[in-house]
């Protein structure tokens, strides 16, 4: 019997997300690997390979960016607020939530 096309676009999301998620960890893995190696471009290049493949497997799961950037903001923030380590002994957090902001304008 012939699959209907709802089958195969589920089956082909199914697939994507799997790859995503495949794509994810090897990412992470490049970012610790360029560590070691000690060139900021490459470490640059692997911390966006795993910013943007988390944005699509959010996107292929069903988040709009948007809902995410959200998410990430309201993170940041209770980080702030519960004094998070980071935050307390460099002030990222901070950081990171001005530089959302000044992005956003």
């Amino acid at each position: 019997m012939p699959h209907s096309k709802d089958q195969i676009d589920v089956a082909k999301s199914i697939r994507m997300i799997e790859w995503l998620k495949a794509e994810l960890v090897s990412s992470t893995g490049s970012v610790l690997k360029s560590f070691i190696k000690g060139s900021e471009e490459l470490i640059m290049d692997c911390l966006a390979s795993v910013i943007m493949t988390a944005y699509l497997l959010g996107k292929r799961s069903g988040i709009p960016f948007r809902r995410i950037d959200q998410r990430l903001k309201e993170k940041i923030a209770a980080g702030i607020k519960s004094g998070h380590e980071i935050e307390q002994w460099y002030g990222d957090l901070s950081s990171l939530q001005r530089y959302m902001e000044e992005r956003k304008r």
